[in-house]
């Protein structure tokens, strides 16, 4: 009795072990599945076909002979093209025969002017360097006496020793002209040359004022009468300048405006 029943509990036993093996099939096959993969499709690509191009016919030889023995026809040349027209030339306006022509006529520009000068022969009894101290003798002078102060020697050396006044003595003696004439720079005032703004030479005025201007007082205050001749070389032919009235003090050439029979 015992035997038959362990029998039947084995068996049972079997029988829900083989049950529960195959009610697990299902859920192993489920759980060994896996997502398939993701399948990328290529873009398609658009082929268009076109028809090939159609071969142009082959030239027709000149030389060859139509059928039926006829000789071929020479096709015709284009015709030139033509030149284009040329432009016409414009004619010169002619003015009316009552408008005359203008005509601008440029003035030559005008020779400078020389600054005046004496001659000899008004120079002749001017006081020159080492010729007395004191008043001299000029054209239209009187006689008269004076102190020691040798004021024309003094001028003329220190004219002589610039030579800008040189230069410009020189190139007014000869504007002026040769043949001995000095070039007159005051008369009782400074004159006017025609080819500077100021008056007088600028350098022989300024050079004249600077000497008087710091000469001794009794030097400056001496009276003198007629003409005065400055060199600037010794020998003839030097250029020379003159200046003086009839009765003056050298004080004058710094600013008096008296002149000649004033």
């Amino acid at each position: 009795m015992g035997g038959r029943t362990e029998r039947r509990r084995r068996r049972a036993a079997a029988i829900a072990l083989s049950l529960a093996a195959h009610a697990a099939i299902p859920f192993v096959l489920i759980a060994s599945q896996t997502d398939p993969p993701l399948r990328i499709e290529p873009e398609p690509i658009v082929v268009s076909l076109a028809p090939p191009p159609i071969p142009p016919p082959p030239p027709e030889p000149k030389d060859a002979e139509a059928p039926g023995g006829a000789p071929a026809t020479t096709p015709e040349p284009a015709p030139e093209p033509k030149p284009p027209p040329k432009a016409r030339a414009r004619p010169t306006p002619v003015p009316p025969p009552h408008v005359e022509a203008l005509r601008v006529a440029v003035a030559p520009a005008p020779a400078p002017q020389p600054m005046p000068s004496l001659s000899e022969g008004q120079l002749a009894g001017a006081r020159t360097a080492g010729s007395g101290a004191g008043a001299g003798t000029g054209s239209g002078a009187g006689d008269g006496q004076g102190g020691g102060c040798d004021m024309v020697r003094r001028l003329q050396a220190a004219l002589r020793r610039d030579p800008e006044v040189r230069a410009a003595i020189g190139q007014a003696h000869r504007q002026a002209g040769a043949g001995g004439r000095a070039v007159l720079v005051w008369n009782g005032d400074w004159i006017r040359s025609p080819d500077q703004e100021g008056k007088g030479l600028a350098g022989v005025r300024q050079a004249i004022v600077m000497e008087v201007a710091f000469a001794p007082e009794a030097c400056r205050e001496e009276p003198m009468r007629g003409l005065v001749l400055l060199s600037m070389a010794d020998g003839a032919g030097a250029p020379r300048v003159v200046l003086g009235q009839a009765a003056w003090r050298w004080t004058d050439l710094l600013g008096s405006r008296r002149r000649i029979g004033g």
